[in-house]
């Protein structure tokens, strides 16, 4: 099978645990390689996310590096195999791939949480709010591009809405909330929003004020994406070259306590809403 020209995000991470159990085990690619009659250079591949790897070489993978997780093993398989074709995929060529890799995250999340300290988080976003975003964030963007930016975010939503929604939780930090990225009339839209996705139980939402004591998470915005077990989770930041997706056991456990620092500065899900409610009001 020819290498892949370019490996998702999820492709990568399949490799990428393949290679921590392999190095976990001691083993050198080149030794792998003599004990499946392979070479190492397509061990390299697959470690990359440039190649597949079935469901049998995953398992013999597994066995000789004396993993005995039978929950990761079953994870890592279905990753291998997993053959769908997700809405998102309509996309590839249009947008850039940050775009693909982030809801094909989220579509298999078993959990999301997510922090944001100036924005609207993207799930919860109207479309005049996002368009409001892409078109200031690069003002040179035709319509043409900025049009499936806006349409490809309300899509995404699909995980929080559909027959089958993804745990969802959003810690917003009332700067958001002011912030009036269009006018005020789309900014009361986009709190009403906020509300009703609330009331219809497709969200959680708590709110940190501005006159909370001891808060200086101003860089704490993340999304972090539950795996089927914790040591697939997936934290996801904002970084200058764009999203980074992070993996490493001790960066997801710094991620966690970032979380939970930063839910002990936030109001309980039912005052949040109030506090909500009242600044539509004022709007």
């Amino acid at each position: 099978m020819a290498p892949r020209s370019h490996a998702t995000a999820r492709q990568v991470r399949l490799g990428t645990e393949l290679r921590r159990l392999r190095e976990a085990a001691g083993l050198k690619a080149r030794e792998v390689a003599g004990l499946l009659n392979s070479t190492s250079a397509q061990i390299s591949q697959v470690e990359l996310g440039l190649s597949g790897a079935s469901e049998e070489r995953v398992r013999r993978l597994a066995a000789h590096y004396a993993c005995t997780d039978e929950a990761l093993i079953d994870a890592l398989v279905a990753m291998a195999t997993e053959r769908t074709r997700g809405w998102w995929e309509e996309y590839r060529g249009v947008l850039p791939p940050v775009f693909m890799d982030t809801a094909e995250a989220e579509h298999h999340a078993t959990f999301l949480r997510e922090v944001v300290i100036t924005r609207i988080p993207g799930l919860l976003q109207t479309p005049d709010y996002a368009r409001a975003v892409f078109a200031y964030m690069n003002p040179e963007l035709p319509e043409s591009e900025v049009a499936p930016r806006v349409e490809h975010r309300m899509r995404r939503r699909a995980v929080i809405e559909g027959d089958n929604p993804t745990p969802y939780e959003a810690i917003i930090h009332e700067v958001a909330l002011r912030l009036r990225v269009s006018d005020r009339k789309s900014s009361c839209a986009q709190l009403r929003q906020i509300l009703d996705l609330v009331e219809q139980g497709h969200a959680t939402v708590r709110v940190i004020p501005t006159d909370q004591d001891g808060f200086a998470g101003s860089g704490a915005s993340m999304m972090y994406a539950g795996g089927p077990v914790p040591r697939l989770d997936t934290g996801m930041r904002d970084s200058p070259t764009g999203i980074a997706f992070i993996d490493a056991e001790s960066q997801l456990d710094r991620l966690r306590a970032l979380l939970r620092r930063v839910e002990s500065a936030s109001l309980d899900p039912v005052a949040s809403r109030d506090f909500i409610h009242r600044m539509a009001k004022e709007l």
